[in-house]
C-alpha cells in the first residue's frame, strides 16, 4: 500500500510548522516522506493479535529515594539571605500595580 506524498502535501506540512522550503526542497522530500510513510504501513502487515501490550519496555522500578524530613535553617537565618524582608516574611516589589 503506497501513499504518495506529493510535493504540495510537503509545501503545506511545511507551513504548518512555518519552515520555509523551495520547490527543489519539495520534490526532494516527497519520495523521502512517501518511503517512510510506506515503512509504517508496513508495521500494519505484522500480525500482533498474541503480542501483549509493551506499557512498560524499561522493567525500572522506583529509583528515588523517600522523601525524609530534615530540620532546616530557621526563618531568621533564612531572611538574612533576602535583599528586602517584612514582618516574618520576604518583600517582594509590587508587580500589578496599585489596583
Amino acid at each position: 500500500m503506497t501513499n504518495k506524498i506529493d510535493t504540495e502535501m510537503v509545501k503545506h506540512v511545511a507551513n504548518l510548522v512555518r519552515l520555509g522550503i523551495s520547490e527543489e526542497e519539495a520534490q526532494k522530500f516527497s519520495p523521502q516522506f512517501s518511503s517512510i510513510i510506506d515503512y509504517f504501513n508496513m508495521l500494519n502487515e505484522v500480525d500482533t493479535e498474541n503480542v501483549p501490550p509493551a506499557s512498560d519496555i524499561t522493567n525500572n522500578t522506583n529509583v528515588l529515594r523517600e522523601d525524609v524530613a530534615k530540620p532546616s535553617m530557621s526563618r531568621e537565618e533564612f531572611l538574612k539571605n533576602a535583599p528586602n524582608s517584612e514582618r516574618g516574611y520576604v518583600k517582594v516589589p509590587t508587580v500589578l500595580g496599585d489596583e
